[in-house]
């Protein structure tokens, strides 16, 4: 019988030592360490870890390659490259200029009329809130816009006003505001 008890009581001491040490907020055991505590391989290191070809840091894309559904654009971001840019004409197929009107001006009720107001005059909800000041309305004869311009403008951004570029999916995308942009001078005019 005290064979007994001494055993119990081994093991209850044995049970009450191991669960002192349990932590609830790491596991104590584990069975497979790697699947808890991965092995991080820094990707881009500059050494020849066998990830990529004689220890380059990243690839590069080929030459002369672009992205999928964008071209680049043949005008720089200077003054002068916008003058070159202001003589360049819509890319767009007239015949389906009221498709793309309607596109631009989706398009345009999405990122542009928030500042420039949805008939193009400078008033948009931002401005009437005061949260930016000095957006000119395209009708002021101080802005002598053509599509082209209004396409370098949107492209690469103009003072205050950011690029657009990365908002819009395609060239495409751009050539429509531009239009529409174009449309709401053409009405602010008359």
């Amino acid at each position: 019988m005290t064979k007994t008890i001494s055993k119990l009581g081994l093991l209850i001491l044995l049970l009450a030592g191991v669960t002192s040490c349990f932590d609830k907020n790491e596991p104590n055991y584990q069975y497979m360490p790697n699947m808890y505590e991965s092995v991080g391989y820094e990707t881009y290191e500059g050494d020849n870890n066998g990830l990529l070809p004689d220890g380059t840091a990243a690839m590069l894309p080929a030459e002369n390659t672009v992205s999928r559904n964008w071209l680049p654009y043949e005008f720089d971001n200077s003054p002068e490259g916008k003058e070159l840019a202001r003589l360049q004409p819509s890319p767009l197929d007239s015949l389906q200029r009221e498709e793309n009107l309607a596109k631009g001006k989706e398009l345009y009720d999405v990122y542009c009329a928030i500042c420039h107001g949805n008939n193009g005059a400078g008033q948009g909800t931002l401005v009437k809130r005061e949260k930016i000041l000095g957006v000119p309305s395209y009708a002021d004869a101080a802005r002598n816009i053509s599509v082209g311009s209004t396409y370098h403008t949107m492209y690469y951004g103009l003072n205050s006003m950011g690029s657009y570029a990365s908002q819009m999916s395609t060239e495409e995308e751009l050539w429509q505001v531009a239009e529409y942009v174009m449309q709401l001078k053409e009405d602010l005019s008359k």
